[in-house]
């Protein structure tokens, strides 16, 4: 998964796909007003919730003019988001918890990610025609919904000359007209490259047992993360396999967003709406979490060493300096774009080993505030697709679910055993734990390691061998050559005993064996922005 920021995938992501662009003034604002999926005993997925909130009406905290009347209308997002007064990153995680504490209750953070704050209509522009040829090497996980969607940042990618491919049941770019895959990576490396990471899930859970349901899915200890910081995670399965991984982000004990694979969407949200039904209805249970997809937010990934400077141009002077965020850490934020304020929510981190940011951003916003981050600073942002990426986290050393790790593998010998908390293993309270502890204790016969390799680039599914060339000794699932390194690299699994860095192997490429070297991972040292 991409990391999110922290991942894999850093936090807040999943948008609603659009199958049209409206013209201005048609059906954009309407649609843009769909509802969320909400996931509740009673609600299958998909099924739209038709009162989100219940309960005391809140208190205005910030007022803002509406998109479309010019009303005054109290938005307490806005005070969270863009109020003069943010503090350091430290004391704003402290005001946001006391100020959210109570609203939060009752209203979803989405319903916090959606205030009407442009000034003006933001314009639309009209998608021209597609004509390029499928590309076939992206690869994506093998349970994708058959139906293709689309992005709220299809019109764009189209217009800026994408080249567009399938992934995880979306229509998406895996590169541009204007540089090459090899080009578009350097360009992350050495500049700035911004990705569309829409397809992805994003999800929210709230409610008095949140911190508790969502540990009885993962290894994790939520319960010691600090407010407005994320995790890389692990759904798994009772036997110890992951079902996805995912970044969890605490806003509150009783607020958390969590990002997951668009290929895992329809098995997670399964997965999510079973252990909430049981979760809810157990003896005794008053304290009911509640599950909602955040279909109308976009997000965007601003990957590179440039990423902060671009970002920090469009956010208005009085906001909390991004110095101060730092890795693993988020906030809210407001952009300018065109006039207007738009809503944020920005994870500092990604799926590239590089600094940079996640950011979400309700989907009618999503076309312009993109455009805004590629002019700015002289245009020295470019739009990157799903091939730069791929060797982008590749060189990261960053797993690809459905490839670099399945059902069938536990986090132990996905090399993983970091996100299985101490004090999760002192309880040990998680799916699998039997299994997974096991294993912590007496080792595992399979391991994922990093390889470097000689001659031709070995690809998924290549068998690996020992030095004699005689016995088999593994399989690769992830490979490709390194624009950064100039070398080929490769990722996969080798029995235990041939797992230390340094060891020499051979693969079987087009009926010959070359020779691999087990290297530490990551291949290309991260660039994350940590405190000093």
């Amino acid at each position: 998964m991409a990391p999110v920021g922290i991942c894999g995938r850093t936090v807040l992501s999943e948008v609603a796909p659009r199958t049209h662009v409206a013209a201005p003034g048609s059906e954009r604002c309407s649609s843009a007003r769909r509802r969320r999926e909400s996931i509740v005993p009673g609600n299958s997925p998909g099924t739209p919730r038709r009162h989100l909130n219940v309960g005391t009406k809140l208190q205005p905290l910030h007022t803002v003019r509406t998109l479309t009347t010019g009303q005054r209308t109290c938005n307490p997002a806005v005070h969270n988001m863009a109020s003069r007064t943010l503090t350091r990153s430290r004391r704003l995680a402290v005001d946001l918890s006391r100020q959210c504490h109570l609203h939060l209750q009752q209203r979803t953070i989405s319903t916090l990610l959606r205030p009407r704050v442009l000034a003006t209509p933001l314009p639309m522009h009209t998608p021209t025609p597609r004509q390029c040829t499928r590309i076939q090497q992206v690869r994506h996980a093998s349970d994708a919904p058959a139906a293709v969607q689309k992005t709220p940042l299809h019109a764009l990618h189209v217009r800026h000359g994408g080249k567009m491919v399938e992934f995880g049941g979306f229509d998406m770019p895996v590169q541009y007209q204007d540089q090459s895959i090899g080009d578009s990576h350097r360009h992350v490396r050495e500049k700035c490259g911004l990705f569309d990471v829409s397809h992805m899930v994003q999800h929210q859970f709230t409610g008095a047992s949140a911190l508790a349901f969502l540990e009885s899915l993962t290894p994790s200890d939520l319960k010691s993360l600090q407010p407005f910081t994320s995790t890389l995670s692990v759904l798994l399965l009772p036997d110890g396999g992951i079902l996805d991984d995912t970044i969890i982000t605490k806003h509150l004990d009783t607020a958390f967003y969590v990002v997951t694979n668009a290929g895992c969407r329809t098995k997670d949200l399964a997965y999510f709406s079973d252990r909430l039904q049981e979760w809810n209805n157990r003896d005794g249970a008053s304290d009911k979490v509640r599950h909602d997809v955040m279909n109308d937010q976009a997000l965007v990934a601003l990957q590179g060493p440039l990423a902060k400077d671009v970002l920090a141009s469009i956010l208005p002077a009085d906001q909390e300096p991004l110095d101060t965020l730092y890795f693993g850490q988020s906030r809210f934020a407001t952009a300018l774009v065109d006039g207007g304020h738009v809503p944020l929510h920005i994870a500092r981190g990604g799926y590239t080993g590089e600094d940079g940011f996640e950011i979400s951003v309700p989907g009618e916003y999503a076309d312009a505030f993109t455009e805004a981050l590629l002019s700015a600073n002289g245009g020295v942002t470019k739009l990157a697709g799903l091939g730069a990426r791929d060797s982008l986290r590749l060189e990261a050393g960053m797993c690809l679910y459905g490839h670099d790790l399945t059902e069938s593998i536990t986090p132990i010998e996905g090399s993983l055993a970091w996100v299985v908390a101490k004090t999760r293993r002192a309880r040990g309270d998680f799916p699998g734990a039997s299994k997974i502890l096991s294993q912590l204790k007496d080792g595992c016969t399979m391991r994922r390691v990093g390889l470097a390799v000689t001659g031709a680039p070995a690809r998924e599914g290549t068998v690996i061998v020992d030095a004699t060339g005689e016995k088999k000794i593994g399989y690769i699932t992830s490979g490709c050559p390194s624009p950064t390194l100039g070398t080929n690299i490769a990722m996969g699994y080798v029995e235990d005993a041939y797992k230390k860095s340094g060891t020499e192997l051979g693969v079987q490429v087009r009926g010959k064996v070359r020779k691999a070297v087990v290297t530490k991972m990551p291949f290309v040292p991260s660039k994350y922005h940590k405190p000093s």
